[in-house]
Formats: C-alpha cells, sequence, structure tokens
C-alpha cells in the first residue's frame, strides 16, 4: 500500500500540484474540518460512489487516524484504483482546513 504523511501532503499542495484528495469520514466528522479541496465520500458509501470516479486519477484516501483511509485504499487497488493512504489521518495533518 502506498502512503503519504500529512506533511508530505501539505508539501504538495503548497506548491499547487493537482491532487483529489478524498475524505472518507462520516459527514459529521467533516464538519468539524477537512483538507481544503478534499471530497468527502463516507467509507461505507464508497463502494456506491465508484463510478463517480476516475481509474487514470491518482487519489489520496484520509480519515481521522489512517485505519478507515486503508480499507478505502485496498478497496480501491482491488478495483483496479491508483490509491495512497496518508498516514495518521487528520490528527496529524496541521495544516489549514476548511
Amino acid at each position: 500500500m502506498k502512503e503519504i504523511t500529512a506533511k508530505e501532503l501539505q508539501r504538495f499542495m503548497e506548491k499547487d500540484q493537482t491532487l483529489t484528495i478524498i475524505d472518507v469520514r462520516e459527514t459529521a466528522e467533516v464538519a468539524d474540518g477537512k483538507i481544503p479541496g478534499a471530497v468527502n465520500i463516507p467509507l461505507g458509501l464508497l463502494e456506491f460512489r465508484i463510478h463517480d470516479l476516475d481509474k487514470s486519477a491518482e487519489y489520496i484516501l484520509v480519515c481521522r487516524s489512517g485505519g478507515r483511509s486503508a480499507q478505502a485504499v485496498q478497496f480501491l487497488e482491488n478495483q483496479g484504483f491508483d490509491a495512497i493512504n496518508m498516514v495518521g489521518g487528520m490528527l496529524a495533518w496541521e495544516g489549514k482546513t476548511e
């Protein structure tokens, strides 16, 4: 499983690199703040929203601590997607939130 740290992700964002971030936390959790530009697709809905994703894109998956996003990465990889887990989740995120 490919992984990225919160610091690495923040550096990529500061360089204005185009990133597709999926936050797999529940809607109530995301209401407290998410990484700017992240799309919220709760883990339980990911399989139903898979048709919204592009297999040619690379996705960075985020949750609270890294566990649910790791599950999401495994699921997406099994479906032929390129996915990366942000280790430590939002607990490790020190950047801006929206």
